[in-house]
């Protein structure tokens, strides 16, 4: 492990009032535990670090973390998590740390809480994180479900989990997975077979989530006893869903006529959750998204609960969470300029080539 530092070295934090230092001891002493909290070349550790800006000393089971007090604390809570996550045959991984920093606001807060815990037969999805915890809370108490925000935060992998905890627990008789046919720069019609087969590539991360949960051999059986079913929004038309977990993702590609549609398919002892990204619309220019439609007529309905996730929820690889917020701060700035069509050989007014391509 990492030595504690040398009194005279000059990189070390400076000694003022200001300065925390908290002593660490983590029991048991378990050198494959401890090994395992740190990481290889301490990458473990150094994250932490980085993250919350404080520096983490350790020499065996004995650590020492020194910054800002509420940083330290939270930096003490960490890493007793994570070592008791290490109580697992399973190394602990960079994945595993960045999703348990993930559940600390900002660098100077403390820990939101305990974590929301969603079961099935290979294991545990843990809500990482307030708006996650908020997210799973609000799928668990009301009918009809919005998970608005930026890829990466988990929106789709949380309801289907929600989904899947709850098949599990007898509590629905079925899981409706439900995406709109709608073209994201490639043509359909140039994908071989029928419409199921047309849209399978664009259900493939419903799917993924599925086989990781329940396994590859037991969905194939539920799909074929239909207790879970995977559609293009167009065959929801005309059904009444009961005692159903239906799913409806990358709903700001459907027009404001679908989403009332497919709100109005709902049935008794039937729950809905819709996710999306407004800012990642595919449909026709002009066209108004449903999903920013349905925000805006069912804002206050009784019954109906809205997540809104930022690109502070993020929960992939960090640069994911620097992009969404690069992106966000350049819509913010910049304002928007017509793009040419594919299908189209007029070209842009001269005023709309000024800028460099966004």
């Amino acid at each position: 492990m990492l030595s504690f530092p040398n009194p005279r070295d000059p990189h070390r934090l400076n000694s003022s009032a200001t300065a925390t230092i908290r002593q660490l001891t983590l029991e048991p002493n378990d050198t494959r535990r401890l090994s395992s909290l740190g990481g290889q070349f301490h990458e473990h550790l150094k994250l932490v670090e980085q993250r919350l800006g404080v520096t983490i000393h350790g020499r065996g089971n004995h650590f020492q973390v020194r910054g800002d007090q509420p940083t330290v604390n939270a930096a003490v809570q960490i890493l007793e998590q994570l070592y008791a996550e290490t109580a697992s045959a399973d190394p602990l991984s960079p994945e595993q740390v960045h999703l348990l920093l993930a559940t600390y606001k900002d660098a100077a807060s403390e820990p939101v809480g305990e974590d929301a815990v969603l079961f099935n037969r290979r294991g545990s999805v843990r809500a990482r994180g307030a708006t996650q915890r908020e997210y799973v809370e609000a799928i668990l108490g009301h009918d009809i479900i919005f998970g608005v925000g930026p890829a990466g935060t988990g929106k789709t992998y949380l309801a289907v989990a929600a989904a899947v905890d709850q098949l599990e627990k007898d509590q629905i008789r079925r899981i409706l997975l439900v995406r709109p046919a709608v073209e994201a720069g490639e043509k359909l019609g140039f994908l071989p077979g029928d419409l199921a087969e047309k849209i399978n590539p664009y259900l493939r991360p419903l799917y993924d989530a599925l086989y990781e949960m329940l396994g590859f051999e037991r969905v194939a059986k539920l799909i074929e006893k239909q207790v879970i079913e995977v559609a293009p929004l167009a065959y929801m038309r005309g059904r009444t869903l009961n005692n159903a977990f239906i799913i409806l993702d990358e709903g700001q590609n459907t027009t404001p006529e679908q989403m009332k549609m497919f709100l109005t398919r709902l049935g008794f002892g039937s729950k809905a959750v819709i996710t999306g990204d407004p800012t990642q619309v595919d449909l026709p220019r002009g066209q108004e998204s449903g999903l920013a439609h349905a925000l805006k007529v069912l804002a206050t309905t009784r019954g109906i609960h809205i997540t809104r996730f930022t690109a502070r929820d993020v929960v992939r690889h960090p640069l994911v969470q620097h992009i969404v917020e690069a992106y966000e701060s350049w819509d913010h700035t910049h304002p928007a300029r017509p793009t040419r069509s594919r299908a189209s050989t007029t070209p842009l007014p001269p005023e709309a080539d000024t800028e460099g391509s966004s």
